[in-house]
């Protein structure tokens, strides 16, 4: 095994960020961190922390060192075979086994910033006493973490009581086993987006990496837990605050559109007593204010209602955000060294965190059908008092009505996403292996609900800057900078025109963030504690 670098030596990938994520305790490997090593940030463990490593490995060592004592995957076999004692010599090889028999799985794989997380993931569990690993082996995660070595981990058919499926493909890289993605430019590492691979062996040649050896309990350490439940809980869910950012400021366009009445929205129906709901209904009114309000009654429900959906997805995406807290501080090694002793745990069953992106997954389905409600409204000159369909010229011209229709394709695919894929339990492993999450199931799911949201968003945004281009009153200033920042990517429907790219150009800036960037004059922050809580436009 190579010596433990004092900084990283970056050679390929990520090196080519100045960010680095210094590591002092495995708490600083915190939700935030672990988003920034997803992006290409590096990271350097200090050397008291390696130290405390390798105290505690040694004492690791000297627990083991008793042969009498059964420790589940270091003297015995795993699964079924948890009563078949290991001979010295099977104990020897036993660790790299682990990482081989278990790699059944296959394309597609994780995008490159999931598998750089689910990496980071683990390495905060590595650097925990529970785990008595070594301190080389944190050091070699780390080392591949920055020259971008980004091993193909399967991203579906997992079984798996925990992970072990994926985390083996994860892991036996390190091992020159396996293999690594590729990029586009024919290299491997940060380049590549989950297609192509090259043998992990001729990754770590590139990097004149020798792969490393595995010592007692390492191998069975590095597939424990549930490091990519973890990872979907934290980047899927700021993704999904990310949808809900937009779904606001596309509420708040069409009810300016509408030129609905604004008393609804007024924070005093709370009582005081519900501050994400309060939050958002300022946020709404702050940023309706000074539009022009027609003489009706009442707006259709989907308008009136949408605070109160809205404030649901930021709770379970509040919830979510503590789930995975909890499971970043949970021990999830089976065993871990807990007390000077070896205990088998449950620590990798991450049904909370499953559930939890279930329920935000059903969320984001009930912001679609509003979105797709207000749409249809928009639509609607009995509702909006402009052109049928929002057409310039209508009869001659079919105006906007087929983009309904796109929201309401990418809704009916949606609502099909809001069956919990944590549930379905089934018997592996001759019935030793009974009960499983599939919380990497939900994270795939609620991966597709944000794509399929946006889409849903960037529609209703199409048809409130249209409704503005029409009307011929003014509209709120305070969302004049987002409406002008859509009409650069969609302009206003003066003549029927194919629009399919274009709304995919504008589903493309709702996701990397860059239409709402600048507005005002910079970035528009979130509040606090929700994605509800907007800056001033």
């Amino acid at each position: 095994m190579s010596a433990i670098p004092d900084e990283p030596s970056p050679r390929s990938g990520p090196e080519a960020s100045s960010d680095v994520v210094r590591v002092r305790t495995p708490e600083d490997l915190d939700a935030s961190a672990l988003a920034r090593i997803a992006g290409g940030s590096r990271i350097a463990l200090d050397p008291a922390l390696l130290d405390r490593v390798r105290a505690n490995r040694a004492v690791v060592l000297a627990a083991l060192a008793d042969g009498e004592v059964a420790v589940y995957g270091v003297n015995t076999g795993m699964g079924r075979l948890s009563d078949r004692r290991l001979s010295t010599a099977d104990q020897a090889e036993h660790q790299t086994r682990l990482l081989i028999a278990r790699a059944v799985g296959g394309p597609p794989w994780l995008p490159v910033p999931d598998a750089r997380a689910v990496l980071a993931v683990k390495l905060r569990a590595l650097l925990s006493e529970e785990s008595g690993v070594g301190p080389e082996l944190c050091a070699y995660v780390v080392a591949r973490l920055n020259d971008g070595l980004t091993p193909a981990i399967p991203r579906e058919g997992i079984g798996s009581a925990g992970e072990i499926i994926p985390l083996s493909h994860a892991f036996q890289t390190l091992l020159g086993i396996g293999y690594v993605l590729q990029g586009a430019d024919g290299s491997d590492g940060m380049a590549g987006v989950g297609g192509r691979v090259i043998p992990a062996a001729r990754a770590l040649e590139r990097r004149a990496a020798e792969p490393v050896r595995l010592g007692p309990k390492e191998g069975v350490s590095l597939i424990q837990g549930s490091p990519m439940a973890t990872t979907h809980a934290v980047l899927r869910g700021l993704e999904a605050a990310s949808a809900v950012r937009h779904q606001t400021y596309a509420t708040a366009c069409t009810i300016d559109a509408l030129a609905a009445p604004r008393e609804i929205y007024d924070p005093a129906v709370t009582a005081g007593h519900d501050d994400i709901l309060g939050d958002i209904l300022r946020d709404l009114r702050r940023l309706t204010a000074e539009g022009s309000v027609r003489d009706v009654l009442q707006a259709p429900v989907s308008v009136r209602v949408a605070p109160q959906a809205l404030a649901h997805a930021t709770r379970t995406l509040d919830d979510l955000r503590e789930a995975a807290d909890r499971m970043l501080h949970a021990v999830t090694d089976s065993p871990a060294f807990l007390s000077g002793r070896f205990v088998s745990t449950g620590g990798y069953h991450a049904v909370e965190l499953g559930l939890r992106m279930d329920a935000v997954t059903a969320a984001l389905v009930h912001l679609g059908e509003g979105s797709t409600a207000r749409l249809h409204r928009l639509l609607d000159e009995r509702f909006s008092g402009l052109t049928p369909q929002l057409a310039v010229d209508p009869g001659p011209q079919t105006g906007l009505v087929t983009l309904h229709k796109r929201a309401v394709g990418e809704l009916h695919s949606l609502r099909r996403l809001a069956a919990p894929a944590t549930l379905g339990s089934m018997d592996t492993s001759s019935g030793q292996e009974d009960f499983q999450a599939f919380a990497w199931a939900a994270g795939e799911q609620l991966r597709e609900a944000v794509g399929r949201l946006l889409s849903i968003t960037a529609c209703e945004l199409i048809a409130a800057n249209q409704a503005q281009f029409l009307r011929d009153t003014p509209g709120s200033p305070a969302l004049a900078p987002l409406l002008r920042a859509v009409a650069t990517v969609v302009p206003p429907v003066v003549e029927d025109r194919p629009l399919g790219p274009e709304i995919e150009r504008l589903v493309e800036a709702l996701r990397d963030g860059s239409l709402l960037s600048g507005i005002a004059g910079g970035s528009v922050a979130e509040g606090p504690t929700s994605p509800g809580g907007l800056a001033t436009a």
